[in-house]
């Protein structure tokens, strides 16, 4: 049965999830991603997305997904018809990997963005990466290069971080530093062995 030990680490965009996924694999904790995931059965569906979307979102065999997120973030019915297309293919991957992981006895992780906005997915326990609304808008900006208007159609394109966080089992905070994340991700941990030990 898959899902038995799992855990979802969600988020919101540029709410720091990539580098929380990384300290704490280095803590030795077990990540299934959905989003690499979901890269590799996109570029596999170049073909498709030719088909669908036309030549200018592909370059060779590789999806131009900087593209293509620009198309679907500003049209529905282009997100909806990618969506509907990729998720079940990308959850029917996960629920493999699950299975696998489900064999050691020991939580892992599913790294997986919209966890609460797509549901769908059989696991109890959440951890959410956190930081404020207008964190999150400028640390985005910063990183992206966006405009404050693309920026936050992006961010509102999913559900509200404050309503992530009352859902989360478990909130890792990532408001402050590097140093602060790290004890944030160390205690998260350490939680989850102890556990797992009783």
């Amino acid at each position: 049965m898959a899902y038995e030990y799992a855990i979802a680490l969600t988020g919101g965009i540029a709410t720091g999830k990539s580098t929380v996924a990384s300290l704490l694999m280095l803590n030795g904790m077990r990540i299934i991603d959905a989003d690499t995931i979901s890269h590799e059965i996109l570029d596999a569906s170049s073909a498709w997305v030719r088909e669908n979307f036309g030549e200018e979102f592909v370059n060779g065999s590789k999806v131009n997904r900087t593209k293509l997120g620009t198309l679907i973030f500003s049209d529905k019915e282009a997100k909806k018809k990618l969506e509907d297309f990729l998720h079940p293919k990308i959850r029917a991957e996960i629920e493999q990997r699950s299975i696998k992981q489900d064999s050691f006895k020991f939580p892992y992780l599913i790294d997986i963005p919209l966890f609460f906005e797509n549901g769908g997915y059989d696991i109890k326990e959440s951890v959410v990466v956190y930081v404020p609304k207008e964190l999150q808008l400028e640390r985005f900006m910063k990183r992206n290069g966006y405009s404050s208007e693309e920026s936050l159609r992006r961010i509102e394109s999913q559900m509200n971080i404050e309503e992530k966080r009352k859902r989360a089992t478990w909130v890792i905070d990532n408001s402050e530093d590097l140093k602060h994340l790290q004890r944030e991700c160390e205690d998260f941990v350490d939680k989850i062995k102890k556990r797992s030990k009783s």
